[in-house]
């Protein structure tokens, strides 16, 4: 008789990567960041367990994206107020937020239950290419 393997939390062992965002494209560069926070590339990998990564973004404001995306594409939020809604475009984000950018796309790509809340934290972006995680010793990606 074959047992799954489920494993234990001593077992798992999370490391830290580093991601450069310089001219990558945003969609494939958001598929790479959830495949390594869901821990997809390691060879433990379960479903419904957290065997992913700590994921260091740099240089979040040199993205790219193809077409007219940078007008054409819009972020919508609401204030919870009558009346609240509010749009951003896609090129006003990257000038003001550029790490939001980021964050939503791979949000989008992530379960959007308890275990997706605890992935997106694990994930950290920086507008420039300058990171407060020497101490990790992140190690480069992509």
């Amino acid at each position: 008789m074959e047992k799954t393997y489920y494993p234990k939390a001593g077992e798992i062992k999370h490391d830290w990567i580093l991601v450069d965002a310089n001219d990558q494209n945003l969609g494939r560069l958001a598929t790479k960041i959830a495949h390594l926070l869901l821990g997809k590339h390691k060879p433990n990998y379960t479903p419904g367990v957290i065997t992913g990564d700590y994921v260091v973004v740099i240089n979040a404001e040199r993205i790219q994206v193809t077409g007219k995306k940078l007008d054409d594409k819009i972020y919508y939020h609401h204030s919870n107020y009558p009346g609240g809604l509010k749009s951003i475009s896609l090129r006003d984000q990257l000038a003001k937020h550029p790490e939001r950018v980021i964050r939503n796309a791979v949000w989008g790509m992530l379960p959007h239950n308890k275990m997706g809340r605890r992935l997106i934290k694990q994930l950290k972006i920086y507008k420039g290419p300058i990171h407060p995680h020497q101490a990790q010793n992140p190690q480069p990606q992509i």
